[in-house]
């Protein structure tokens, strides 16, 4: 069996969220715990660190493995979903677990897959853990995939867990409140074990005090130990000044470029605290992993620069809380006229997106080419309705593709809205 066929095999055979939403879910931990079991235990023979929330989940993933490879341990990282290619992932020090080492698990477990019948996401987890083990990972880095009590990533043992945030996304899922949603993250919180929240939110953080304390685990909220001044952006990154507890004030260049990140590099920077009882991590690992995270890990898809003159910049956001990070980050880029190349799925509460959006740009709308995907003629509606009008595109490329040809050298093209639109861009490096 090559790559492909066993990727095709994985499509085929099991439930995919990203393809056709909650329908992919298996309620439970059951399936996991099971095709673990069948594993050996995989996830209970690397140490690892637990990162969930809302928005920025996986930035900080990313940001932990590249300060952990700076300070020359080996790292394992799991995320999800991929951009381009299955294999992204899972990785090692960055690099993509190889496509024969996936067409190699499917074959070798393939009766009990079928047998089992898992979630696609559920295999893709005990093949992260398992490779993670083969390869004698010191420690890595696990990204939960959605909510988090009862994600499948859940079974591990972490030695600190980070939450980003709390935001409105797949409430049909987790509940319909904060509370509820924030209830359902902080699953990850295990017994003893220490917990980072990025932001302090007044209507969420009792959820955390209150499972902290349940577990007796130390609990520390970022946002009150680092004030995080924007500097500015230049070729190399953004320039940050760090404040350490109303003291020490550091110098950091991270080389993800969204304002969003300076509340992300919070949660980052005190999940790093802990982990120094476990590692040794100089400063200067941390310097390196922050300003060199997107080498280092392969971070893709996260206010990324595609070209100048026009200004095209693609980011995933695609959530009511990441679509407003977004607007933000608008602010620091100067332009004349800004286009807008937007396409969502089925499951987003689009009432209260469409409002962040700016009523002056030049609207693409477009769809991904998955199941899920809504249909760009009912997205202009929407947008119709509320006053913000534009042309319907089926694919991304076409509706950027109008765009460049109709934008100016000094304007600005944003293209957002769902992770798999800026996935099937072609100036997307694969």
């Amino acid at each position: 069996m090559t790559y492909s066929e066993a990727i095709d095999y994985l499509y085929a055979q099991l439930p995919v969220f990203h393809r056709v939403g909650a329908k992919a879910l298996k309620p439970g931990l059951d399936n996991v715990i099971k095709l673990c079991a069948y594993l050996g235990n995989p996830q209970d023979q690397f140490k690892s660190i637990h990162v969930g929330g809302t928005n920025g989940k996986g930035s900080s993933s990313h940001l932990l493995a590249a300060i952990l490879q700076s300070a020359g341990y080996k790292t394992g990282l799991y995320t999800s979903p991929h951009l381009k290619s299955f294999t992204e992932r899972i990785r090692i020090d960055g690099f993509p677990i190889p496509g024969e080492a996936v067409a190699d698990f499917v074959v070798q477990h393939k009766a009990f897959i079928e047998d089992l019948k898992p979630s696609f996401f559920e295999v893709t987890v005990g093949m992260a853990f398992d490779y993670f083990v083969r390869q004698n990972v010191d420690v890595a880095v696990i990204e939960v995939g959605l909510g988090g009590r009862l994600d499948s990533t859940n079974i591990i043992t972490p030695l600190v867990s980070l939450i980003t945030n709390i935001g409105w996304d797949h409430s049909d899922i987790l509940g319909d409140s904060l509370q509820k949603i924030a209830y359902e993250k902080a699953g990850i919180i295990k017994p003893g074990v220490p917990v980072v929240i990025s932001e302090r939110d007044p209507e969420t953080e009792g959820v955390f005090l209150d499972r902290a304390s349940e577990c007796q685990s130390p609990i520390a909220f970022a946002s009150d130990q680092y004030a995080i001044r924007d500097l500015g952006v230049h070729e190399q990154g953004r320039d940050l000044a760090i404040t350490s507890r109303g003291q020490t004030t550091t110098p950091l260049t991270i080389g993800l470029l969204g304002i969003y990140q300076l509340k992300n590099a919070a949660g980052v920077l005190a999940t790093v605290e802990v982990l120094k009882t476990q590692f040794e991590i100089p400063d200067l690992a941390i310097a390196d992993g922050f300003s060199k995270v997107v080498g280092l890990t392969g971070l893709k898809g996260r206010w990324q620069f595609l070209q100048q003159n026009p200004t095209v910049i693609c980011d995933t956001a695609h959530n009511e809380p990441g679509i407003l990070n977004v607007v933000e980050s608008l602010k620091t880029v100067t332009y004349q006229q800004l286009h807008l190349v937007v396409g969502f799925v089925k499951d987003k509460d689009l009432s209260k997106v469409i409002r962040l959006f700016p009523k002056d740009a030049a609207y693409y709308f477009c769809q991904p080419d998955i199941p899920r995907a809504l249909d760009a003629k009912d997205l202009a509606m929407a947008f119709q309705e509320q006053g913000r009008e534009g042309e319907v595109f089926t694919d991304v490329n076409q509706a950027l593709e109008v765009a460049l040809n109709r934008a100016k050298p000094d304007d600005c093209i944003l293209i957002t809205g769902s992770t798999y639109v800026v996935a099937e861009l072609n100036q997307l490096e694969a």
